[in-house]
């Protein structure tokens, strides 16, 4: 009898480990249109290792950016924003997370960083749980960055930014079923009196990525395509402010 609940308690971790890795290995996305934006153009450069890398074609970028993908999601499925601002001739880098989860990597943007040393200016941000890790990069590294996008995020209450001279962008769907208003509200106070808050009528959480529909979600109102040139376009604001600092 013992040992039958010896083997008991070594079987259940076991069980649970096993349950988790493959839960996390079991990501939303991409979807085919995320696909199709991992391919090179005649304005974008694109390299898929050690991280998806998308470079303007023909420039040597002085401004990139960090993308943290969110939850749980498989990071090919924010390709076509990274490809659009790499467009726009900005350096856009999506770091891939163990177990798909940035909270096991949130110091990845230094690896980054390290691999572009002609990059003079460097924001870093994210969607959802890889925002509030960007967050917390940002928090713990002050001279690593200068500007931070959350796209449906927020920092957590231990990452107070409020008096960073740092540039925020704050971007948030009306249909937000998850990092809904009152949260972000609620983290305000942890961010600069200079964050620029915007507000895309109609977009949810899952309409900042090519992933799909995701559990416990607002309904859209808008296009996918929609949100997500807004969503470039109040980023590229931020990039924008970062390119007129200087080389």
């Amino acid at each position: 009898m013992r040992r039958r609940w010896l083997w008991l308690v070594l079987l259940v971790p076991v069980v649970l480990i096993v349950g988790f890795v493959i839960w996390a290995e079991t990501p939303l996305g991409p979807m085919p249109e995320a696909l199709s934006a991992l391919q090179s153009d005649a304005a974008v450069r694109v390299s898929t290792t050690p991280w998806l890398a998308f470079e303007p074609a023909g420039r040597e970028p002085a401004v990139g950016l960090i993308l943290y993908p969110g939850g749980r999601i498989d990071a090919r499925s924010y390709a076509p924003e990274a490809h659009a601002l790499a467009a726009e001739g900005y350096l856009a880098v999506i770091a891939p997370m163990p177990f798909n989860l940035a909270v096991f990597a949130p110091d990845r943007a230094a690896d980054v960083i390290a691999a572009f040393p002609s990059v003079h200016h460097w924001a870093v941000g994210g969607h959802s749980l890889g925002g509030a890790m960007a967050a917390r990069y940002a928090c713990r590294h002050p001279e690593a960055v200068e500007g931070l996008f959350l796209w449906a995020a927020y920092p957590a209450s231990t990452d107070d930014l409020s008096t960073r001279n740092l540039q925020v962008g704050s971007i948030l769907g009306t249909q937000e079923g998850l990092a809904t208003g009152g949260k972000i509200d609620a983290s305000r106070p942890l961010l600069p009196p200079t964050t620029r808050w915007v507000s895309i009528a109609g977009g949810n959480h899952a309409g900042f990525g090519w992933y799909g529909p995701q559990p416990g979600d607002g309904a859209t109102t808008i296009s996918r395509q929609d949100q997500q040139s807004q969503t470039v376009a109040a980023t590229l604001e931020m990039l924008q402010s970062l390119a007129r600092e200087g080389p």
